[in-house]
């Protein structure tokens, strides 16, 4: 299977799964994505939990740093 399938039905199964346990959110990201678009895939030669670490960092956009859910 390809590696952009698996993350597809990664994201698409644990977006549904959150929505179901709060049911609030629905309404925040109605029209939106839950995840991003992207996603990072290597081999595990050529790649360490400090290269995948800087990577995950560098995702953050600026007051996308906390997630809270109001209830």
């Amino acid at each position: 299977m390809a590696p952009a399938k698996v993350n597809q039905y990664i994201k698409g199964r644990s977006s549904r799964l959150i929505h179901e346990e709060f049911p609030q959110l629905k309404k925040k990201y109605w029209g939106q994505h839950l995840w991003a678009r992207g996603y990072f895939c290597a081999t595990v030669g050529s790649v360490n939990e400090e290269t995948i670490r800087r990577y995950i960092e560098g995702q953050q956009v600026e007051g996308d740093d906390v997630f809270e859910i109001e209830e």
